[in-house]
């Protein structure tokens, strides 16, 4: 079985208090990771890290940047965030190696991203775990823009054929309008009132924006909280299952 594990910025940081790792959380998580017993792929947000220095250039996955002094800032933190997410893997043995987007992929004038995943395929099959982040992206006419963590998991689960998607958030599932975790979604439209507009802080475009990356998956897609990271990793489907019944 193979999975692409998306460990949301808010999951793995202390998310009001720039570059500080939710040491606890992160622990938990690359505990939960090194019991499991698939091949997984881990993508992971940019929580304290990739979004205050984001905010604060004016970037996002729209509006770009060609300040070097920005790029080298947004670039630098998660980096930084990717050192600690593979080190704490590593210490639980966990075969874990960096992957950084900014050195690969792009964008053209359309906004039509490339990614190459040889590279992450490669590595699957060899044995080890990819650990990508949410990064900056070289975009035609905009300098760079921001490349999500969901954007890379819709880029890379069809890519090395994932048999399941799971989104670890800070709640437990997508919420409906009175706080209650929805089990299904199969269309925005479902739940466009509940989810409103983009999360104004967070400048990938919050959980609007991840749900409609996951629709666009073939592979059925879960979106949890981090007590139920265990749980989808031993095969489970927690939280709310995204995609069409003819998908899963």
């Amino acid at each position: 079985m193979t999975v692409v594990l998306k460990l949301g910025g808010s999951v793995v940081t202390e998310k009001d208090t720039p570059e500080t790792v939710d040491e606890d959380a992160l622990a938990a998580a690359a505990d939960a990771v090194a019991a499991g017993d698939d091949d997984v792929v881990v993508v992971h947000g940019g929580g304290s890290f990739g979004h205050h220095h984001a905010a604060e250039y004016g970037v996002s996955t729209t509006e770009g940047t060609h300040d070097v002094a920005g790029v080298q800032a947004i670039h630098g933190a998660m980096t930084r965030l990717n050192d600690a997410v593979v080190a704490a893997l590593t210490e639980r043995g966990v075969p874990a190696v960096p992957v950084h987007p900014f050195s690969a992929a792009h964008r053209d004038a359309d906004g039509a991203l490339t990614l190459p995943t040889g590279q992450v395929r490669t590595l699957l099959a060899e044995g080890f775990v990819p650990v990508l982040h949410g990064d900056l992206v070289a975009h035609a006419g905009e300098g760079v823009t921001v490349l999500s963590g969901d954007e890379l998991v819709v880029e890379l689960a069809p890519a090395i054929d994932a048999d399941r998607v799971g989104v670890c958030s800070t709640v437990p599932g997508v919420l409906d309008e009175e706080g209650e975790v929805i089990d299904r979604i199969d269309a925005f439209e479902d739940v466009a009132a509940a989810l409103g507009g983009s999360d104004t802080t967070d400048v990938s475009g919050g959980m609007a924006a991840k749900v409609r990356a996951l629709l666009e998956l073939e592979s059925p897609a879960s979106v949890f909280g981090p007590d139920a990271l265990s749980a989808f990793l031993d095969g489970d489907a927690p939280g709310t299952t995204i995609g069409s019944q003819q998908r899963v």
